[in-house]
């Protein structure tokens, strides 16, 4: 058996198939909005780098039939793996999938789980607590899983850990986001509880984890830089105003979760370190004066501020991404402040400007945040 196999399961609308994307680092699984959820029928999804294939299941729904069809589904096809010659698709871990915001796990919820993985008695359990955005009500949720579980005897040996995962970017609100968390552990969990012979090479597992951790780090870059586009529009003096410290800050904590740098004494000054030295005001200012100077430039300032802003957090947050990579691979420490502070400045040297002043070709009068966003994805991303 080359590669283990995951059972999904869960509530339909929980968000099993963001899950997936998340793990598996491509939007292979259908996901959508709506009350009857998005996976018809089961369907399983492969990574050639992760020593599992992942079995997305049909959601329960809040109808008996519905609910019905779901676990019989699953039984039926926990059946048909079972018979003689499908060993490869015997189930080695499930994910139970319940949601974070609802606050309400029911012993109802359990049972369906029991009931339709009743082939598979003694396979470990993994608990996914979706959606878990609000950090104090975390172990709220786990304590919550753990007593839910307690009431189910015959079901309870099989929890073997209980993880809260952010599975994208959530916005909060203008300048707080809760980034992805919990992907790369619920990985690592899984490829441990895989029986003997199917565990991938650490090496492999390894680049993996961080190339998601890049995925991860992106989405919340791309985030901010909307921000700061929509920050840098409104109508105040762009050089003389630190506007957009809120949206800076928002960015640099949200990735330092992303590498697992904590909020100790010597990581805050790495990350004071970071934002002290892509301050805005004298960044906007140099860029502001540089790109007035320039013959021919023909948009309003707000436009203007607008790309100049979405400009500064991209690149604030490339050298972010780059410095915190240093720091997860063990290359260098949150004591290096000296090296931080010289590599966020150089994302302001004269490449950035001509970065800058290449994209204000591109900007007229009529263009909108949307508009702005793609110039400066180009710029940065491409």
């Amino acid at each position: 058996m080359n590669k283990g196999n995951v059972l999904v399961i869960g509530n339909s609308g929980v968000g099993k198939s963001t899950l997936i994307n998340a793990v598996l680092g491509d939007e292979c699984a259908v996901t959508g909005y709506g009350t009857a959820g998005t996976t018809k029928e089961l369907s399983i999804y492969e990574c050639e780098s992760v020593p599992f294939r992942v079995i997305d299941t049909v959601g329960f729904e809040p109808s008996f039939i519905k609910e019905t069809m779901a676990i019989n589904s699953v039984k039926k096809w926990s059946r048909e793996s079972a018979k003689k010659g499908k060993t490869d698709t015997q189930i080695n871990v499930i994910w139970f999938c319940v949601e974070g915001t609802s606050g309400k796990l029911f012993p109802k919820s359990i049972s369906n789980l029991s009931r339709a993985t009743s082939m598979w008695p003694s396979v470990p359990v993994i608990v996914v607590i979706t959606k878990s955005y609000a950090i104090p009500d975390r172990q709220k949720n786990i304590d919550l899983v753990h007593n839910a579980f307690a009431t189910q005897k015959r079901y309870a040996k099989n929890l073997k850990k209980v993880i809260p995962v952010v599975a994208s970017t959530f916005i909060l609100n203008d300048n707080a986001y809760a980034p992805p968390e919990g992907i790369t552990e619920l990985i690592d969990v899984t490829c441990e509880l895989m029986p003997e012979g199917i565990k991938a090479a650490q090496t492999d597992i390894a680049n993996f984890k961080l190339s998601r951790k890049r995925a991860f780090s992106q989405s919340i870059v791309a985030v901010a830089t909307t921000s700061g586009i929509i920050v840098g529009a409104v109508p105040i003096p762009f050089p003389d105003a630190a506007i957009l410290g809120p949206v800076e800050i928002a960015e640099v904590n949200s990735l330092a979760m992303v590498y697992n740098i904590h909020s100790d004494e010597k990581s805050k000054k790495f990350l004071n370190s970071i934002i002290e030295a892509g301050t805005v005001g004298i960044t906007a200012k140099a860029a502001i004066s540089t790109l007035r100077a320039i013959p021919g430039i023909n948009v309003g300032a707000t436009v203007l501020n607008s790309l100049i802003a979405g400009c500064i957090i991209a690149a604030l947050g490339e050298g972010t991404i780059y410095a915190f990579e240093q720091v997860y691979l063990g290359k260098k420490t949150t004591e290096d402040l000296d090296w931080v502070k010289k590599l966020i400045e150089s994302k302001f040297a004269s490449q950035f400007m001509e970065k800058v002043s290449n994209a204000v070709s591109k900007l007229t009068n009529m263009s909108d945040a949307k508009d702005i966003s793609k110039i400066v994805s180009e710029l940065f991303y491409s």
